[in-house]
């Protein structure tokens, strides 16, 4: 393994960036994926949250730009605004050690500032909505767009972006390298990598995961729904570092986040409800430590970068395996340990013993004294009519 960012081909000067950030050897899926972005090559990258991807794809993107180009050169496409805010923080202090500026475009913000910035900017960070309609006015030219991201890929199809995504393609320059990164490249996410890919080189960083992470401590609690809160109350009394709770939906985690306020506990809360400023607040205290517990859906935490949230409580049982991963994934960052709970009530047990099966954690969920289901059996139907069993 190379274990330096130089011996990959990055300049002295980013280097140097990097190592005022803290940041001196490359995790498993940035020696895997920097040279072929360096060199052009397309990328589908299977990658899980927290494991480095967006120095994978941001070097690259740096190094390749040139300081002089008066329009956009480069573009990352990602699922929410949180992310797109949160892969600029990482990325605007570098590119400005070589001189490069980076533009974060999401909805929610005054249109005129981002495009005045975007217009001019070699890398473009933006979520799909927001970049249809400032191209859509003539507000910003992606005709030399050369190099294209599409960062958590995954949850961008499940979140019905891809319509969107297929609008944005036709505009870039036609000779572009695309690099595809998702914590799954199968079923219809890997029908949008082989869509948008060329001869693309297929890297999964998840066999090397452990170069980069920390362990995780995986638990289920059998609950009733009355018996939640109680067990949420006592994990948070006993827990170190910063808490992430999540929920299934927005009215559950405004509930939530309300009830633990009343009962004493400083948290936050962010969902699909909640204005950007409002969200950007949360976070801020959050990162912070101001408040050590924040309540958050899904889509509305897929920004959250940090390293200090020792615990991530599943208040609500997550609905598949990639929900489970991309929320788990949260914690154990940088080399450091954490906690991952689950509470699963009885109608749950089945469909979450089959998540946990799937992740090779059934015996934590065994411990549980909980029952692991059979592989629930799928059938489709062939010409002949017969049936065909699918695990």
């Amino acid at each position: 393994m190379t274990d330096s960012f130089q011996a990959l081909g990055v300049s002295e000067e980013v280097c140097a960036a990097l190592a005022k950030a803290a940041i001196t050897e490359p995790f498993a899926v940035q020696w895997l994926c920097i040279p072929a972005g360096l060199e052009g090559t397309d990328v589908i990258a299977k990658s899980p949250t927290g494991s480095g991807k967006t120095l994978a794809f941001g070097l690259p993107l740096i190094m390749l730009a040139d300081p002089e180009a008066t329009a956009p050169e480069a573009l990352v496409l990602c699922p929410t605004r949180e992310l797109a805010q949160q892969i600029g923080a990482d990325l605007e202090p570098l590119a400005a050690a070589r001189g490069v500026r980076v533009a974060v475009c999401y909805g929610g913000a005054g249109l005129p500032a981002q495009a005045k910035r975007a217009s001019s900017s070699q890398i473009v960070i933006a979520t799909p909505g927001r970049l249809i309609d400032l191209s859509g006015r003539r507000m910003v030219d992606l005709r030399n767009v050369r190099r294209l991201v599409l960062d958590e890929a995954d949850r961008m199809v499940d979140m019905g972006f891809l319509p969107q995504v297929e609008r944005i393609v036709p505009k870039l320059h036609r000779d572009r390298q695309t690099l595809f990164f998702s914590a799954t490249v199968e079923g219809a996410a890997g029908v949008a990598a082989r869509r948008f890919t060329r001869n693309a080189a297929r890297i999964d960083a998840s066999e090397h995961v452990t170069v980069e992470r920390g362990d995780v401590d995986h638990s289920f609690i059998s609950v009733t729904e009355a018996e939640k809160y109680a067990h949420l109350t006592d994990l948070l009394e006993h827990a170190e570092g910063l808490t992430l709770v999540f929920c299934e939906t927005k009215t559950n985690c405004a509930w939530l986040a309300r009830r633990l306020e009343g009962s004493g506990v400083r948290c936050e809360a962010i969902h699909g409800d909640r204005s950007q400023a409002e969200r950007n607040r949360a976070m801020s205290r959050f990162a912070s430590g101001e408040v050590r517990v924040l309540v958050a859906t899904d889509v509305a935490a897929r920004g959250i970068d940090l390293d200090g949230i020792g615990l991530v409580v599943n208040y609500d049982a997550p609905s598949g395996a990639d929900d489970y991963t991309h929320r788990v994934g949260r914690t154990a960052r940088a080399g450091a340990d954490g906690r991952a709970v689950t509470l699963v009530t009885r109608d749950q047990q089945a469909d979450v013993s089959r998540v946990a099966t799937r992740l090779e954690i059934a015996d934590e969920f065994r411990s549980a004294g909980m029952a692991v289901a059979p592989p629930r059996l799928v059938y489709s139907s062939r010409r002949n009519g017969r049936g065909r069993r699918r695990f």
